[in-house]
């Protein structure tokens, strides 16, 4: 069967066909053999892609950067409890498994769909197939006393400054000290999906950027910003002649995304 996706759901493919293209690589960035198994399986035309470069480079920094960041955080709490809002076809999971941390994938029934054709929940590895604007959710995790680590990567630029506020402040309330990983969409970006190598051929758009993390402490005082990454500053090679023009210091704040490390305080 033909896979049918519209709007948002559908940029998901995008982040498969990009780490598929990479397992192929003699020098992976990440290498993610489920990726490229699962693009095989899924009837798609994923040629509409081809020319998505540089799309295909961040996906896969971003893969390293959000890799590693959450390695990091399951080592300070080896029994954590890790939410993957608009998981997609992620598989994060199964790289950084300890045996012992609980993982939670959340995304829409249609995607989740899609998922469960590929995997399997287990004690410790369970699905929920809900809108992250869906506040029950969090009524689906179950608590621990070790961390709450929340992952959001390519999902929060498709939607209102509004609701990106209004599901950070549930997140605090629902997660307190909890911490997050989130993608961030340079401000000068947002509206231009029309210009994008791969968002560009699909019915989705961006609607929400901002500078750098300290705007986001703003939407809520018990939010504190911990770190940031700048996609620019790794594996310059592979950026190619965007990687000359992000030695100019207002080009890399301005035209890049970043992950954000944000600590929810009490």
């Amino acid at each position: 069967m033909r896979q049918k996706l519209g709007g948002v759901p559908e940029t998901m493919l995008i982040p498969l066909w990009a780490k598929a293209v990479e397992a192929q690589r003699d020098d992976p960035i990440v290498k993610d053999e489920y990726a490229l198994k699962m693009m095989r399986a899924i009837d798609y035309d994923f040629s509409k892609f081809e020319r998505a470069r540089m799309s295909q480079v961040g996906v896969m920094v971003r893969t390293e950067l959000l890799d590693k960041a959450a390695q990091a955080f399951i080592q300070r709490h080896p029994d954590a409890v890790i939410i993957n809002i608009g998981c997609g076809l992620d598989t994060r999971f199964f790289r950084l498994d300890n045996g012992r941390i609980r993982w939670y994938e959340l995304d829409l029934p249609e995607a989740m769909e899609i998922r469960k054709r590929f995997f399997e929940e287990t004690d410790r590895y369970k699905m929920i197939a809900k809108s992250v604007f869906d506040f029950t959710w969090p009524d689906d995790i179950e608590r621990t006393n070790e961390g709450v680590l929340i992952i959001a990567e390519g999902i929060l630029m498709y939607f209102t400054e509004q609701e990106i506020q209004n599901l950070l402040n549930k997140l605090v309330e629902a997660f307190p000290r909890g911490e997050m990983l989130m993608e961030i969409l340079s401000p000068l970006l947002v509206n231009r999906s029309k210009h994008h190598d791969a968002v560009k051929k699909m019915n989705a758009q961006f609607l929400w950027g901002v500078k750098d993390g300290r705007q986001v402490e703003k939407f809520n005082p018990r939010i504190r910003l911990y770190d940031e990454w700048n996609y620019f500053d790794y594996h310059k090679r592979r950026w190619r002649w965007l990687g000359w023009l992000a030695t100019i210091p207002a080009f890399k704040r301005n035209f890049n995304n970043k992950i954000i490390h944000l600590h929810f305080v009490k």
